[in-house]
């Protein structure tokens, strides 16, 4: 997002600041794949935006405050403040524990690179020493792709896959059964309407007063967002996310614009979008429009915000696409196996070239303010 805002407005006018934890791009919808041993592509930032102008910050965001249009950083140096004309918050999501005692103590999870390098740390001491046994919490697509992912790259660990209701229950019926065979194929046990009470080192508690050994828990219920938004005066939903208008900027703070897994927006078919990379770019694109129209005085577009698809790979050469109608439920159809895995990892290797090619598709020339003010405005992506 941020380069294609460098790409639109006159580095004469505007400058752009990036604020991320990470020296490097993360992809995210494929830290499974990091985590079960794959080596995953994560250049550098200064490389992604090099010849842009941007300027990169490696810190981690601890505050915003609106107020004062400021946000506040801790990194190596001891931290700091940046600040901003316009504040773009993607801070994403983390995985959310849902009060369940030890989660945080002894689960691991793949929501962030430093814990799927955790987590393939801990895989590798297991093979290491013969073998083991790896627990996924989680039947939603993130706990999906990782059991099968670790399941198909390591086969010597036992997996098993927990679901709290029937297995793949928001997918078709069809997709349900390529699911399971695909998890019969790989030796995948599958624990169905089991929910779990507790995390421990080696087991895991369930309601029913059953303890299931694992050697390794992979926590993979759901994500959450972090509190920095509601702390710092914003407009939230119950769950924490920025409440925003059709144009992704916030309701309480103009100046605040929020996409991706922070932002809470109805999506073209009046349901709110959920929490997933299929319609994070949509609310990217929009917030886009948005800022550079507002700077520059142009009309501002309507970009489409839809929901409209799941992909869920299921190891290298296996995948499930299931298209969902206008109430964000499965369709009838769906397509499985080679084809859709190929599908799959088009669209993972075009979040990394599109990264690398922020004009494609969009307008290149830039554009300047209506009335340039002296110093540079800063806009801080988060």
């Amino acid at each position: 997002m941020a380069g294609n805002l460098a790409r639109r407005l006159s580095p004469a006018d505007a400058e752009i600041t990036v604020v991320n934890a990470e020296p490097v791009f993360v992809q995210r919808l494929r830290l499974n794949q990091l985590a079960a041993g794959r080596e995953i592509e994560a250049p550098r930032l200064t490389d992604v935006f090099a010849g842009t102008a941007i300027r990169v910050r490696v810190a981690r965001v601890t505050a915003v405050h609106p107020e004062r249009r400021t946000v506040a950083v801790a990194d190596a140096e001891g931290g700091g403040e940046v600040g901003y004309d316009t504040l773009v918050y993607a801070l994403g999501s983390h995985v959310a524990d849902h009060g369940v005692p030890g989660v945080l103590d002894h689960a691991f999870d793949v929501a962030a690179r430093p814990s799927a390098l955790r987590l393939r740390k801990r895989l590798d001491a297991l093979e290491e020493r013969g073998g083991g046994s790896v627990l996924v919490v989680g039947d939603g697509l993130t706990g999906i792709e990782t059991a099968t992912e670790i399941a198909e790259a390591r086969p010597g660990l036992s997996v098993a896959l927990l679901a709290r209701d029937a297995l793949g229950a928001r997918l078709s019926a069809g997709a349900r059964d390529h699911l399971r065979r695909a998890c019969d194929r790989l030796g995948i046990t599958v624990l169905e309407h089991t929910t779990v009470e507790a995390v421990e080192a080696t087991q895991v508690r369930c309601a029913d007063g059953t303890a299931l050994a694992a050697d390794t828990t992979v926590w993979a219920a759901g994500f959450a967002v972090d509190p920095i938004a509601a702390a710092g005066g914003l407009e939230v939903t119950d769950d924490g996310r920025i409440v925003v208008d059709r144009t992704m900027q916030s309701v309480s703070h103009p100046n605040v614009y929020a996409v991706g897994d922070s932002v809470h927006t109805l999506g073209d078919n009046g349901r709110p979008l959920p929490m997933s990379c299929g319609s994070a770019g949509y609310t990217g694109r929009q917030a886009i429009e948005a800022i550079v129209g507002r700077l520059t005085g142009r009309k501002i577009a309507n970009v489409k915000l839809l929901y409209f698809y799941n992909a869920i790979s299921l190891g290298r050469r296996d995948a499930i696409w299931q298209s969902v109608d206008k109430q964000a439920q499965p369709k009838p159809k769906y397509l499985g196996g080679r084809r859709a895995a190929r599908i799959k990892a088009l669209i993972e290797r075009g979040t990394l070239w599109g990264t690398f090619h922020p004009t494609f598709g969009l307008p290149t020339r830039t554009h300047r303010l209506p009335t340039a003010p002296r110093t540079p405005t800063e806009k801080a992506t988060a």
